[in-house]
């Protein structure tokens, strides 16, 4: 399948954690997060070839197959070394 075969959605809330799920983790257990941030599809399509959403300082492109997070920027600059970007359940 294409990453154009299945309609995108037109907003992903976005996750931005320090290491892997489990790396890091809160008082209570929870894995740990840096930050959050609701994009929107800005209608074009991204290096990728996934859609780009962007908002609240993050841009990135999503797989809306995998829900994958692709070339992602926050504030403009490259992912801070060691953190992730994951989709909200």
């Amino acid at each position: 399948m294409t990453p154009a075969a299945r309609p995108a959605p037109d907003r992903y809330t976005v996750v931005l954690r320090p290491g892997p799920p489990g790396a890091a983790q809160d008082a209570k257990g929870h894995d740990a997060v840096l930050r959050t941030a609701r994009v929107e599809a800005t209608g074009a399509t991204g290096v990728s070839g996934y859609p780009r959403y962007q908002g609240e300082g993050i841009q990135a492109e999503i797989d809306p197959e995998s829900r994958a997070v692709e070339a992602v920027t926050v504030d403009g600059e490259e992912l801070p070394y060691g953190w992730i970007a994951q989709l909200a359940d």
